[in-house]
């Protein structure tokens, strides 16, 4: 079919068959990860940290110490050796506060490219620049401040409507926040509101989501998640009171080690700094004037990769992206998705824009569950919403969309984690999305043709569905069935319409 071909065809923009990597030299940490798949919104194929605490010599002397830079080229050897294996056909190494401050750090960047790797040395502007875009990349809605900590600097960013705005970088990572508070309790307030001041930047975020980037902050919103009970573990898109930080720091207080060690998500080399992330946060949200906090999956290595991209693909929607791609690939008939949300989209007319783009999300997923058992058709349509390699989406519209999947793949009764995640009206709603995908994949059997020539309607008091005569017998038990219970959850009776 033709329409199948261009559905393949869009699917697939934005497609890049090569593997690319980024190595991140941090004060803190080295990182490798490895990308695949579809540009705009890559797979991790492999991710792998060593923390070589760079910044802690510079913390002491101002250089890099002997052992932290042997820990570091070690694992840059075995970085380079695996990405050449791993047939990935570009490898950008990128360095950031310690390196280019540490009196040392152009020898050590002389070792590294003796191992084969260029090395970029970015200025604090441009690790600013990077981490902004790495959260439009997984946030394009973001609206605020971007804080991007560091174990040497402190980053901060403006963004909204799509766009990196002013930002400025401090020396302010979390391996220097230690020595600071070892001058007193007030001394880190201190040195965040003279910085603050002498830039600007006091204020700045007034009312104004604050996105936290980094290691650090990162695993306080594991903690933050953990103490709350949160029912979904994925880190990105998290939302915080603004009054987190304290309670983490008060909650920090009172939990050992071991105990910290037990939590899925934090790093034990993590832990010690964890006090300090929370400190520091604390007192940088109260004098920017945030109004609460969001945490951000993605940061400067996806900022790199974003900015690599056309602009055509750094403007696609990275859940219909993502979506639309995992449709093709698990479903049977490529057009169906799009197809589906346009066919049922007559029913909801009355909703905004962001539950029409969780419902569109949810269509382009709906034959995901095909290929599963049929007892467990329902779980997979969930799984799949729940946890999905989704950004452009928080807890609640995975959520909405689960429990649409769920219902169209004949599940009953409402998981624990969307009863926890969604009101009662909401999950009312995704249930009606689910329903009508339900009767759109039974009438239409998953191809394009009954979808195209039939239609969807509300009257007064009725849910209408309009066929061809020609295509009457389309409305076998099944479908009326169906359109009985999708006609039910909106309170109206079924009506069938047959067009001359």
């Amino acid at each position: 079919m033709v329409a199948a071909s261009l559905y393949r065809k869009k699917a697939r923009e934005g497609r890049d068959d090569g593997r690319t990597a980024i190595i991140d030299i941090g004060s803190n940490s080295i990182r490798l990860v490895v990308y695949d798949g579809p540009v705009r919104i890559p797979s991790i194929l492999f991710n792998e940290k060593v923390m070589a605490g760079l910044g802690r010599g510079l913390v002491k002397d101002g250089a890099l110490d002997s052992e932290a830079t042997d820990r570091a080229l070690t694992a840059l050897s075995r970085f380079q050796r695996l990405a050449g294996q791993m047939g990935v056909a570009q490898v950008r190494t990128v360095a950031t506060a310690a390196v280019r401050e540490a009196s040392n750090g152009a020898d050590f960047i002389d070792h590294i490219k003796a191992l084969g790797l260029q090395v970029e040395v970015l200025s604090g502007e441009e690790e600013a620049r990077m981490a902004g875009y790495g959260v439009l990349a997984g946030i394009p809605d973001a609206n605020g401040i971007v804080g991007d900590l560091g174990g040497g600097s402190l980053e901060l960013i403006r963004v909204g409507d799509g766009k990196v705005g002013e930002r400025v970088s401090f020396p302010l990572g979390v391996l220097r926040v230690a020595a600071i508070r070892d001058h007193g309790p007030k001394a880190l307030e201190r040195v965040v509101v003279e910085a603050l001041g002498a830039t600007g930047w006091e204020g700045r975020g007034e009312g104004l989501p604050f996105y936290l980037v980094g290691g650090s902050w990162r695993s306080l919103a594991r903690l933050d998640m953990h103490l709350s009970g949160f029912p979904l573990p994925i880190i990105h898109h998290y939302r915080m009171p603004i009054e987190a930080p304290q309670r983490l720091i008060r909650s920090l207080a009172h939990l050992d080690k071991a105990r910290l060690r037990e939590i899925s998500g934090i790093s034990p080399s993590r832990i010690p700094t964890l006090g300090h992330a929370a400190a520091l946060l604390a007192v940088l949200v109260r004098h920017l004037g945030s109004s609460s906090l969001v945490v951000s999956a993605y940061g400067l290595r996806e900022g790199l990769l974003h900015r690599s991209l056309p602009e055509a693909v750094r403007a696609q929607d990275p859940l219909i992206s993502a979506t639309r791609e995992e449709g093709v690939r698990q479903g049977r008939f490529p057009e169906h998705g799009d197809l589906l949300d346009r066919w049922i989209a007559p029913l909801f007319t009355g909703e905004g824009p962001a539950d029409a783009r969780l419902r569109h999300a949810s269509c382009l997923l709906a034959d995901v569950g095909w290929r599963a058992h049929p007892e467990f058709r329902a779980t997979r349509g969930l799984e799949t919403a729940l946890h999905g390699n989704w950004v452009g989406i928080d807890a609640q519209g995975r959520a909405k969309m689960a429990h649409a999947l769920y219902r169209s793949f004949g599940g009953d009764g409402v998981s624990a984690v969307v009863a926890q995640l969604l009101s009662p009206d909401e999950i009312a709603q995704a249930e009606r999305w689910g329903l009508a995908m339900r009767l759109g994949q039974r009438l239409s059997g998953g191809v394009a043709e009954p979808l195209e020539t039939s239609a969807l309607g509300l009257a007064r008091d009725a849910l209408t569905l309009t066929l061809r005569a020609a295509d009457a017998a389309l409305y076998g038990e099944s479908v009326e069935r169906r359109h009985k219970t999708l006609a039910s959850a909106f309170g109206l009776k079924p009506t069938l319409v047959i067009a001359g």
